[in-house]
């Protein structure tokens, strides 16, 4: 599977190396409501990846970010196979090479 370039994610126009970037995937059980390849993003904050990971595909934010920004309750974010804790604030800085995962997570009985 290729991997797609977020728009404004930061390749050189003389065609030179790859800037530093993030790779952020959405899994397949949120990409079943709205198809995205994995994104390579310029690190900064978790919220600003998110959001740059986001602009390939709007429609899926529905189902990352509730109507105040916050993680929806039932998404995992994952940071280099660590969950994220903050469901709010989401300033933890992100560096090259970084790994961001965004799943559905399920509960049931």
């Amino acid at each position: 599977m290729g991997v797609a370039l977020a728009p404004g994610a930061g390749i050189p126009e003389t065609g030179g190396p790859f800037n530093a970037m993030v790779t952020v995937e959405f899994a397949p059980n949120l990409r079943r409501h709205v198809d995205c390849a994995p994104q390579l993003v310029a690190p900064g904050a978790l919220r600003e990846v998110l959001e740059a990971a986001l602009l390939a595909a709007p429609e899926l934010a529905h189902y990352v970010f509730d109507d105040q920004r916050a993680v929806r309750k039932h998404v995992a974010v994952f940071v280099n196979r660590q969950l994220v804790q903050d469901r709010t604030v989401l300033d933890q800085p992100l560096a090259d090479d970084d790994r961001v995962l965004v799943v559905q997570a399920l509960s049931g009985g």
